[in-house]
C-alpha cells in the first residue's frame, strides 16, 4: 500500500518476535530476504519480506528525508548509491 526505495537487505528476518507477530501481515516466511525501505512521502522506514514486494515501474523518484544519506543521485529511474570510505 505504499511506495519506497530499498536501502538494505537481511538474508532472513532479523527483528524480534513481538514485532513479527504484530507487523508481519500474512506471516511471511522468516527464512527469506527482508528489506529495509524508505517510505515515500514520509519519515518512516518499513521492514518487509520479499514475498510482499512489488516492483514499481513508474520510474518516479521517492521523497524521503534520508535519501541523501543513502544515495548521491537519481537518474533514469535509478538511485545511485552513495559511497563512503573509511
Amino acid at each position: 500500500g505504499y511506495r519506497g526505495v530499498i536501502v538494505d537487505v537481511d538474508a532472513s528476518f532479523q527483528g524480534d518476535e513481538l514485532w513479527y507477530s504484530t507487523n508481519a501481515p500474512g506471516d511471511p516466511p522468516k527464512n527469506q530476504p527482508w528489506y529495509h525501505i524508505l517510505v515515500h512521502g514520509s519519515v518512516h522506514h518499513a521492514y518487509a519480506a520479499e514475498i510482499n514486494l512489488i516492483k514499481d515501474d513508474t520510474l518516479d523518484p521517492v521523497e524521503h528525508t534520508e535519501l541523501d544519506y543513502f544515495f548521491d543521485g537519481f537518474k533514469d529511474g535509478l538511485y545511485h548509491r552513495r559511497r563512503y570510505s573509511n
